[in-house]
């Protein structure tokens, strides 16, 4: 199957990865307190804590984390977080679209402006830019074992609408309504995905000069380096060009 290879999160090389560990951890970690918090500590009964459990591993999170995390989940003193979104445009016209999680919505808001302001962007309405990205299901899952062919098939079946295979890993794409019965289809499988989540995916992307493209992903970069951002999506392309230069 073909279709959108790229999309709006730029796929890092493995050690930039590993040097952003804790910061990935510390946006699980915030996502299963949410979760537990909205509908206890039992995975069993909580599908979203299910699925942030499944991420944590996936992430190669340790046990005690992901204890702790739940722990705090379950602790009625401790913060209460509001997950909200921001929308805006950075240099060139490339839309940006955040999800947050916080415990203080003032000061997130005050850092999202004061970062599109920096960088040449402005923050926009909530719904201004909804027509330009669709939400999908995107899952990443180890070929390890697993039949090419085989597993197509049944990923065909269960809903996927686009299936990559590359470097050994699956990549999964499911409309926003199969996202839940592909997460079942897998379990009845017993495969465990490296991550599973639902993302903003562009429906079209827009192609900049290079320095432009660099002045984005800086802005891009420093959306995912606060505490409060919980995802970055965008709408530009990623050429081999500035993949080449951000490495």
């Amino acid at each position: 199957m073909s279709g959108h290879n790229k999309w709006s999160t730029i796929k890092r090389k493995k050690g930039a990865l590993d040097a952003k560990r804790s910061k990935i951890f510390s946006k699980i970690i915030k996502e299963i307190t949410v979760a537990v918090k909205e509908s206890g500590a039992d995975p069993n009964s909580n599908p979203r804590l299910r699925l942030a459990i499944a991420n944590a591993k996936g992430a190669s999170m340790p046990k005690d984390n992901i204890q702790r995390a739940i722990s705090k989940g379950a602790d009625k003193d401790a913060a209460s977080f509001v997950e909200t979104t921001f929308e805006g445009y950075a240099n060139g016209g490339i839309a940006i679209f955040l999800e947050a999680t916080t415990d203080n919505t003032q000061r997130t808001i005050s850092n999202v402006r004061s970062y599109f302001n920096k960088f040449g962007g402005n923050l926009g309405t909530n719904g201004s830019l909804s027509f330009i990205f669709d939400r999908k299901g995107i899952f990443a899952i180890p070929q390890g074992n697993l039949d090419r062919d085989e597993f197509e098939m049944e990923m065909i079946d269960a809903g996927a609408e686009d299936i990559q295979l590359e470097d050994g890993t699956f990549t999964i794409t499911t409309a926003m309504e199969d996202f839940g019965p592909m997460m079942k289809k897998l379990e009845e499988m017993h495969v465990e995905p490296e991550s599973a989540e639902l993302q903003r995916i562009p429906k079209d992307t827009t192609t900049l000069d290079l320095e432009s493209a660099k002045k984005v992903m800086r802005l891009v970069d420093i959306f995912e380096e606060d505490d409060d951002i919980q995802a970055v999506y965008h709408n530009m392309t990623i050429t081999d060009e500035l993949m080449e230069a951000l490495d």
